[in-house]
């Protein structure tokens, strides 16, 4: 990073970023590998779906798929690409294998960038099973929106470490420590402002924009919703905060269970018991019935 990219604005930033080569998880190369290697018994057995799930596992490899169909649906005045799927059908095995195989891999990178890929899947996952379980139309859609919701953060993770670092520092100071001291960013734009800024630029659909910026919509909702409960779980939050976050969730879901809208998240036997016994006692007291014993409610 240059001294004097410290001084950029979101402008400029977005026309720095716009054209970089996106690098691809070390996971996603691994396994593209391994079914080359597999040779031509292992393609034959593969289903859209197989190619699918690579895709929820990897926000680069996502954004190159979509950023692809769409110039290709320009080019024929085709729908708008707007889920996995359909840009893995548009793509293909063969160029979906090249493009994996002329990428970088995404190594020897900050922490924090590794968490926030983490966060990203994570989303994703959370995002698309909440939308099922409201039956929404299109899952997929919405999990797309969840997955690309922090490549802004992640590209300036790539192309400026040392700026992204100190700035993800002071919003975990500001999240922990807001009644003593707020920090001053040193950024004149959010992340989620950049996300949104390259998002437009690239021409992205406009229903994925569209859920990404969060329009007030259960559909936007619960992309940004499994955006918040990544980040709660990966940081290990509270029984408090995860159930605020869960009973948000059922505000959207009125005809879901609690306990049901809780089942994805990824919690540890002690967690999810004590998370568990929280929304059994909300539960017990809307219905004023007595919450039953046991179970950790710390």
């Amino acid at each position: 990073m240059q001294a004097h990219q410290w001084t950029w604005g979101i402008n400029q930033w977005v026309e720095y970023l716009r054209d970089k080569e996106l690098p691809v998880l070390p996971g996603t190369a691994a396994r593209l590998a391994a079914l080359r290697e597999a040779g031509e018994a292992a393609r034959e057995s593969l289903s859209a779906r197989d190619l699918v799930d690579i895709v929820y596992g990897d926000p680069y490899l996502a954004l190159k798929l979509l950023r692809r169909a769409e110039e290709r649906r320009t080019r024929q005045l085709g729908h708008d690409t707007t889920t996995p799927l359909a840009a893995v059908l548009q793509t293909g095995y063969d160029e979906l294998q090249a493009l994996v195989a002329n990428s970088k891999v995404s190594v020897g990178l900050l922490p924090g960038c590794h968490a926030c890929e983490q966060r990203a899947v994570l989303a994703a996952i959370l995002a698309r099973a909440w939308a099922t379980r409201r039956v929404d139309v299109l899952p997929d859609e919405v999990a797309m929106a969840a997955l690309l919701a922090e490549i802004g953060e992640l590209l300036l993770w790539h192309c400026a470490p040392e700026m992204t670092d100190k700035e993800v520092a002071i919003y975990q100071w500001n999240e922990r420590y807001w009644a003593l001291q707020q920090r001053t960013s040193e950024m004149d734009f959010t992340f989620r402002q950049l996300t949104m800024a390259l998002a437009q630029s690239w021409g992205l659909p406009t229903l994925i924009v569209a859920l990404i910026k969060g329009v007030d919509s259960p559909r936007a909702n619960l992309a940004r919703l499994g955006h918040e409960a990544a980040k709660a779980v990966i940081g290990e939050a509270t029984t408090p905060e995860l159930l605020a976050l869960v009973q948000e969730v059922g505000a959207l879901l009125p005809a879901v269970d609690l306990l049901a809208i809780a089942e994805p998240l990824p919690l540890a036997d002690e967690p999810r018991a004590a998370l568990q016994a929280a929304i059994a006692a909300v539960k017990a007291a809307a219905s004023g019935e007595q919450p039953a014993q046991g179970g950790n409610q710390a």
